[in-house]
């Protein structure tokens, strides 16, 4: 694997329509690192994503992933949607959807067999579904969802997780769930960015933090960056700050 940064973005803009939805952003994830994205709403923290995946053109800048532009090191990345940005109408099963996370190594013309899917369900194990292999994605509880499209990001055992707001709206056994997963792949020697959007346990959860308002406001280790002062730079003042790093629990 390569040694340089996992993230690295230099002088990046990102413009919609004209209107500046990142400016001039500066910011470096170092490998096996677990960083939580965090700002307030169309602070450009999806469209971060979207810039590091090249789904989006900037107007300036250049980002690089494992040292590479994205596309000579797209196998090595893993994505998490919003759920809310999925069509959990079409017509598919849990196990079929886990499976979409291989065609990246398969090609869309190779049918998995047997050995792939043993790795789905083996996946769908570790996020504790694996009952559900069969039911219709329609069907599935909003934690259920999430846990799915986590075992289809387990199975490209990527490098590098990329995630938006993987916690929102799921039930706290799932929330438990999910962190221990973050923090097994961690150990694993995998690097993990998280859309985040809860201030109460984004201390607890995570090492490092981008804070983002168009605009890197901070970014570093949890302890020296998550600070009052930080926090109503990013929010405009409208948040106070819940409690000190140190007291977190």
């Amino acid at each position: 694997m390569s040694s340089s940064p996992a993230i690295t973005v230099r002088d990046l803009t990102v413009a919609y329509r004209e209107s500046p939805v990142l400016w001039d952003i500066d910011w470096t994830v170092e490998q096996q690192d677990l960083v939580a994205i965090a700002g307030p709403n169309g602070a450009g923290k999806t469209t971060l994503l979207k810039a590091v995946m090249d789904l989006v053109d900037p107007v300036a800048g250049q980002v690089r992933v494992l040292g590479e532009p994205y596309r000579a090191v797209r196998d090595q990345v893993g994505y998490v949607p919003q759920r809310g940005s999925v069509d959990w109408d079409f017509p598919t099963n849990v196990l079929d959807v886990v499976l979409m996370g291989l065609y990246g190594k398969l090609g869309w013309f190779r049918q998995p067999g047997a050995e792939e899917r043993a790795t789905a369900r083996e996946a769908l194990a570790q996020v504790g579904i694996e009952d559900l292999a069969d039911r219709q994605i329609s069907e599935l509880s909003g934690g259920q969802q999430q846990r799915t499209f986590l075992a289809r990001a387990l199975v490209q055992d990527a490098a590098l997780y990329l995630m938006d707001e993987p916690f929102q709206g799921v039930d706290a056994t799932t929330e438990r769930t999910i962190i221990d997963l973050l923090r097994d792949l961690q150990a694993d020697g995998k690097t993990l960015v998280v859309v985040h959007h809860d201030l109460q346990t984004l201390p607890e959860y995570f090492d490092s933090v981008l804070l983002l308002n168009v605009r890197r406001m901070a970014s570093g280790p949890v302890e020296e960056t998550f600070t009052d002062e930080n926090l109503r730079r990013t929010y405009g003042g409208r948040v106070g700050f819940l409690h000190p790093p140190s007291e977190a629990s």
